[in-house]
Parts: structure tokens; C-alpha cells; sequence
């Protein structure tokens, strides 16, 4: 696959519309929202964070404003970290969205050199873009360059006998139920060693 290709596909997956602007966030009903969330009493609370009952009680109803000292006892009791005080939840987070792609139903996505099954196409939004992917190259000749884009990068071998090149490490030569996990920046190709075409499960991070 190009690299021009694989930009392409990694594009058309991080599509999610028009833009939007983020409200800002109302600190005191976040802390009650991420407190009510794990099932806690401001009691329970305030001693998790080490904070008094009566100062939770004023945050969260905007009656002070706290010390940053404050907020990192807060962060601390709440096992978030500081910034996440402040990062309001997704506006158009779904809970439970699921897509179920059987066997060989994934859209179908052809290049010189892999054969890709996207999974899971029918979710929008996504953060990751699974696929699974028949190697047809056997070697790196076959390839236009480097394959580079932006992200991180999970591949698991199903079949056969693969060969990773990456362009700061050595050749690795990748049997079923090995995986690596890389940097998607780094020019990366990947060939079949073995007589019939390997297939392996890449999972693509497009944020």
C-alpha cells in the first residue's frame, strides 16, 4: 500500500462532520457530575480527597473558587488528573454504541500490495480504525517507499508468516499471535514470508 493510500483511508475514518465549538466547563457541576459518577456521597468525597466536607460543598456549587492545591487533592481523590477537571465529557458521546462485523462482511479495500477488510465501518467518530489485511507483497520492491502517517499503530499476526520493516529497527520476522505495537510515523511496510498470503489484524489510532 502507498503511503498516499494509507493516508487516504486514515482520512476518510477521522471525517466526522462539521466543526464544533467546546462550552466551557462549569468546574463545580464537572466535580459533582465525576463524584456522583463513582457513586459517592460528598462525605465520602471530601475524605477521599482530603478536603473538608464544607469546601467540596462550595466548589461544587460555584460558592469558592479553589486553590490549585485544592484542585490537585481533588484530581488526586477523584484518580483523574488536573486537566480532566477541566475536560468536559464528549457532546456527542454515545454510551454503548457497538458495531458487530461478521466474517468477511467488513468493507472491502484493495491495494498493489495488501487486500484490507475495514471492521467496524459502520461506526462514526471512531478513535481506532480496525482492519484486517492479507499481505500480497513479498517484497519490499513491490512497495512506492515508506508507508508513514499520523497516529500509533497495533498489527497482530492470524496467519501465516510475515516480515516487519520499520525504518529505525532491524527486520522482524512475525509468526501467528505475535503483534507489534509502533509508531505509525515511522516509515513502516510489511511483506508475506510464507507460500500463502499471511493476514493480519491492524489497528489504526486516528487521534
Amino acid at each position: 500500500m502507498s503511503e498516499d493510500a494509507a493516508k487516504s483511508m486514515i482520512q476518510i475514518a477521522r471525517e466526522d462532520g462539521a466543526a464544533h465549538t467546546v462550552p466551557p466547563v462549569d468546574l463545580g457541576a464537572r466535580v459533582r457530575e465525576l463524584r456522583k459518577a463513582r457513586g459517592w456521597t460528598l462525605e465520602q468525597a471530601a475524605t477521599q480527597a482530603g478536603l473538608a466536607r464544607s469546601t467540596l460543598s462550595k466548589i461544587e456549587n460555584a460558592q469558592m473558587s479553589p486553590t490549585y492545591d485544592a484542585l490537585k487533592k481533588l484530581a488526586v481523590g477523584l484518580e483523574i488528573s488536573v486537566p480532566q477537571l477541566f475536560t468536559p465529557p464528549a457532546a456527542e458521546q454515545i454510551n454503548g454504541r457497538m458495531a458487530v462485523t461478521k466474517s468477511g462482511e467488513g468493507t472491502a479495500q484493495a491495494t498493489a500490495t495488501y487486500e484490507h477488510e475495514l471492521l467496524a465501518d459502520t461506526l462514526r467518530k471512531k478513535n481506532m480504525l480496525p482492519y484486517r489485511a492479507r499481505i500480497r507483497a513479498r517484497q519490499m520492491e513491490e512497495f512506492d517507499g515508506w508507508v508513514r502517517h499520523d497516529g500509533e499503530e497495533f498489527l497482530f499476526v492470524l496467519t501465516g508468516v510475515i516480515k516487519l520493516f520499520t525504518e529505525f529497527y532491524e527486520p522482524i520476522e512475525m509468526r501467528r499471535g505475535d503483534s507489534a505495537y509502533y509508531d505509525a510515523a515511522m516509515g513502516h511496510n510489511v511483506i508475506s514470508v510464507s507460500d500463502e498470503d499471511a493476514t493480519i489484524l491492524w489497528v489504526t489510532s486516528l487521534v
